[in-house]
């Protein structure tokens, strides 16, 4: 006999997108089930992804900040641990996470419902489990947010005990002496700075002739100055063509003629939707060739009530912007007229020091004639920034040389992806109050990071009056 239940809406994935989605489709009274196959709520961001990534990356930092700075010199401390030791905090957290989120579905009346779930037919999800029998699932409307995996060439090995994507990185038993980074996106660069950081050899290979190109130019610069300052070797413009791994090493064959010799290797280009499986042919889903959905303005696919939402439709592949989209999808789906989606979605990216941005870049006002100004703070001139020993890093404020509202934040340094959130309160303001002026007029802390704002404003005012 097939157990069978029904829903109002039912989520495919606990991930963000589909944590957001659940959540506020039960806040608006609506009966949610949420289907997730792996043992645990959280999906890859919980697990694989952001939250193992950056607490491993702030285990990395106390170790070398123990290591590097001066007062723990005098006081002749020495700080190493292996690669697993720092992941166990890591570990620790991902159970701290999953605790708090199962409580959100507890307390909210979602059902979970473990194990892979696959459409067969518009209104029916079948759900099977290892062990278990299979389950018929029916709702009104579903949400899919099954997120994304790493892409994996077929013509390489990831069997191989030194080939590794930033899934698998995680089970590494050891510190490697050295580290070919395959792919120079944000989750390449990240862990570039994280094994320098832990003091392995890291050679980049970036398949395009620049670092993270949808940052603005100053801090693309910045960003590749830092990363060959602390010792990492980058290659641009560079392509594979082939792996060649053994018991003692990998050499990546490069079609430049280069060979890259490393002791293990870390494959970051690109990733694919996680929608096969699915059962997309049978409900008229057509995912493209990167296993991507496509959505419209509302996240609806070509079925009106069937949505999609977090790194399953692409771009912008945040966990903050997932977790929007999925309330947005539920919320158009509870009818609510008056919820909107959030625009203006700040970037952060967790290389050592840190980017975060929001807003338009130089190169883009530049391309569209917008006639802007810019407002600089140098880190190493705030107080706060030299008691601390982190002096790297700036703010940049883009604003229009004539209303002075703000266009864009750049910001490079240590708690960047903090100090971001100041700007984007104040550019998110309607009409004259999102100037320039707002941080002239407002007295910060001192001293404080916050005052790179104050700093830079007046820098910009200087350059317009």
């Amino acid at each position: 006999m097939v157990d069978s239940h029904h829903f109002d809406l039912v989520v495919i994935g606990t991930g963000p997108g589909g944590e957001g989605a659940a959540m506020r489709a039960a806040k608006g009274g609506k009966t949610v089930g949420a289907v997730e196959r792996f043992g645990q709520v959280g999906g890859g961001c919980t697990h694989w992804a952001t939250i193992p990534s950056k607490a491993l990356r702030q285990a990395i930092y106390h170790m070398s900040l123990c290591n590097q700075g001066s007062i723990y010199k005098r006081m002749d401390l020495q700080a190493k641990f292996s690669f697993p030791e720092l992941l166990a905090t890591a570990n620790a957290v991902i159970a701290k996470q999953v605790e708090l989120r199962e409580g959100f579905y507890d307390r909210n009346q979602v059902a979970l419902i473990p194990g892979n779930g696959q459409f067969l037919d518009p209104h029916t999800l079948e759900v099977q489990s290892e062990g278990s029998a299979k389950k018929l699932v029916t709702a009104d409307a579903f949400v899919i947010a099954t997120g994304s995996r790493p892409f994996r060439p077929k013509d390489v090995d990831f069997t191989h005990p030194r080939v590794f994507d930033s899934d698998t990185l995680l089970t590494l038993d050891r510190t490697p002496s050295s580290i070919a980074v395959y792919g120079a996106g944000v989750v390449g660069c990240e862990y570039a700075s994280m094994w320098r950081n832990m003091q392995s050899r890291v050679q980049l290979i970036n398949t395009r002739d620049k670092l993270l190109s949808f940052l603005d130019d100053e801090i693309i610069d910045a960003l590749s100055y830092q990363l060959s300052e602390c010792g990492v070797r980058i290659l641009h413009s560079e392509e594979y063509e082939r792996v060649e791994a053994t018991d003692q090493d990998v050499i990546l064959h490069l079609k430049s003629g280069k060979k890259i010799r490393s002791d293990i290797l870390l494959w970051a280009n690109g990733r694919t939707g996680n929608t096969d499986n699915l059962g997309l042919d049978k409900v008229g889903i057509k995912p493209n060739h990167r296993g991507q959905i496509e959505v419209n303005e509302h996240y609806q696919t070509s079925q009106p009530h069937i949505y999609a939402v977090g790194d399953v439709v692409g771009y912008p592949s945040l966990a903050s912007a997932s977790y929007d989209q999925g309330r947005f999808a539920a919320s158009h789906f509870c009818g609510d007229p008056n919820h909107r989606l959030v625009q203006d979605i700040p970037t952060g990216i967790y290389t050592s020091p840190e980017i975060s941005s929001i807003g338009k870049t130089e190169r883009q006002l530049t391309d569209e004639k917008i006639p802007y100004e810019v407002g600089k703070a140098s880190f190493k001139h705030l107080a706060r920034a030299q008691i601390t020993g982190q002096t790297v890093g700036m703010l940049k404020l883009l604003f229009h040389r004539e209303t002075l509202a703000l266009l864009g934040i750049h910001c490079f340094g240590q708690n960047s992806a903090e100090i971001i959130h100041i700007g984007q309160a104040i550019m998110s303001q309607p009409g004259a109050q999102n100037t320039l002026r707002y941080f002239i007029n407002t007295t910060f802390n001192y001293p404080t990071m916050a005052e790179a704002y104050r700093v830079a404003a007046l820098n910009g005012l200087n350059r317009v009056f």
